[in-house]
């Protein structure tokens, strides 16, 4: 059933522009703090290791000075024997304080050199993430018949029912964009989610709007099965995938069409969580502000660069539906559970680029429990294992305490540095950078106490160990009450044995 629009209801370009915010100056001034203190950590530890450095070479000279020298002449040399002998050993001296000046400065300046990209290096990833986040973007087109429509895609499953599900899709129809439409795909009749949506309707009689039940099996994965009814009956250029547990700001669909240039083909949005009372709330957060966002940022920044690195996410991803549409649409992926990186890699392999639009994706569910959060991380192990083998053996080393561990033998080997002291300054660094870059993912201070921030960091980092050794002992991933497997390269094959994860 669809609803008719009215066109004199739309927003126009003026209304599009006024939405526009002035930027927030907190992520501004925490990367201006966040360069000068590493700068001025860098210039600390330099200055007193070359202090040491030169009592350390004064040391080495006096000691070969001492070794070269000998005792009194007790043999009745002559004068001529006694001169020629100094000669010699002054020559043999200066030879071997020269060698042990020039090993000494190689050694150091080889020290000096790994200090300076250490602890610079937070510094400029901080800089690179801080210029993409919170940075809105008006249309690059002037106008309202040259804005590229949208089909906003919104899988529901409302068993169990989310209490924040009326709030969360109501944002879908107060959008500040000129055209779009909305698609509700619903899987089973019955579903308590089909009176929300049918109240929204007529909430917003002027929101061009219509859902769908039942679904089309093209695959074993759920979500496409649900989707592929919306899918065909699509009508814009743009087809947005957004989960049902999405909180979206009036101006984010014009931010990620924005990103939608002539040689882009996905724009997705970066996960990230709202504002919700608890600590399986708060742990959610932590976890999508600091270690997700980092690994999320930096690859998306590879990309940017041209390296052509895979890192979307299916929860928010607007693509070029002429595109998929090549490749059969989104049925040909739904032998894949995740759907998401097979989209973004069937369209970079087409020569489209991949972009972060400026604003994460706020998701909002009503309820969270630490079993399913740890699920959930377990899940996209596993996911990631089968699809990317590499990430076996590379995705520990990206972990604060396995890289700690690593750090700290190499320090005490290169540096001569206190393997105890090592690792926990290690900790300490990374506690404070993983603090500072959720500052800047919230665009502010987070809605929690440094010491709620704190347990709950050290939580997601010591369970992170346990999650991976998890994921590779037991491959099958449950999913929607239903249990896969994956073979390598992620063609996903239901099996009977359903599995409880974690």
């Amino acid at each position: 059933m669809r609803q008719p629009r009215r066109n004199s209801d739309r927003p126009n370009s003026a209304v599009l522009a006024r939405g526009r915010l002035r930027e927030n100056w907190t992520s501004r001034v925490l990367v201006v703090c966040t360069a000068f203190c590493c700068t001025l950590i860098t210039s600390v530890t330099l200055a007193v290791q070359i202090r040491c450095d030169v009592l350390e070479s004064f040391r080495c000279i006096s000691q070969n000075n001492n070794n070269t020298s000998g005792g009194g002449d007790d043999t009745g040399y002559t004068t001529t024997n006694t001169m020629h002998r100094c000669s010699c050993m002054t020559s043999q001296r200066a030879h071997k304080t020269q060698h042990c000046i020039s090993t000494c400065s190689t050694v150091h300046l080889t020290r000096h050199v790994f200090r300076i990209v250490v602890l610079t290096a937070p510094s400029l990833s901080l800089s690179c993430r801080y210029r993409k986040l919170h940075r809105r973007r008006a249309l690059p087109m002037d106008g309202e018949p040259g804005v590229m429509g949208v089909s906003i895609l919104k899988p529901l499953v409302g068993t169990p029912m989310d209490p924040n599900l009326m709030t969360n899709l109501e944002t879908f129809f107060t959008l500040n964009y000129p055209k779009f439409e909305l698609l509700f795909c619903i899987q089973e009749e019955g579903d308590p989610s089909i009176m929300i949506v049918q109240q929204l309707m007529k909430k917003h009689p002027h929101v061009d709007a219509s859902y769908f039940i039942g679904g089309v099996e093209v695959g074993v994965n759920p979500k496409i099965n649900n989707m592929q009814p919306g899918y065909l009956a699509a009508k814009h250029e743009l087809v947005l995938v957004s989960d049902s547990g999405l909180l979206m700001k009036e101006d984010t669909l014009t931010d990620m069409v924005a990103h939608m240039t002539p040689d882009v083909g996905i724009v997705h949005q970066m996960p990230f969580t709202c504002d919700r009372k608890g600590w399986p709330a708060i742990l959610e957060k932590v976890y999508f502000g600091t270690s997700h966002a980092r690994m999320y940022l930096f690859l998306g920044l590879l990309d940017a660069f041209g390296l052509r690195v895979n890192c979307c996410t299916g929860m928010s991803c607007l693509m070029r539906k002429k595109v998929l549409d090549e490749d059969g649409g989104i049925s040909a992926f739904g032998v894949y559970l995740a759907e998401d990186y097979f989209f973004a890699k069937y369209i970079q392999g087409r020569g489209w680029g991949i972009r972060i639009s400026s604003q994460p994706a706020c998701q909002n569910a009503g309820t969270t429990r630490v079993k399913g959060f740890l699920s959930r991380l377990t899940r996209w192990c596993k996911l990631r294992i089968a699809m990317v083998p590499h990430t076996l053996f590379l995705e520990p080393l990206s972990e604060c305490m396995v890289l700690g561990l690593i750090a700290s033998w190499a320090g005490a080997v290169l540096l001569r540095a206190d393997y105890l002291t090592f690792f926990l300054f290690h900790t300490l660094t990374w506690s404070l950078a993983d603090w500072i870059m959720l500052n800047i993912v919230q665009n502010g201070p987070p809605p929690f106490s440094k010491f709620e921030f704190v347990i709950s960091w050290l939580f997601r980092e010591i369970s992170a160990i346990f999650i991976f050794v998890h994921a590779v002992w037991n491959p099958v991933i449950s999913w929607r009450h239903k249990s896969f497997k994956l073979r390598w390269g992620g063609i996903a094959e239901p099996v009977n044995t359903k599995v409880a994860v974690m």
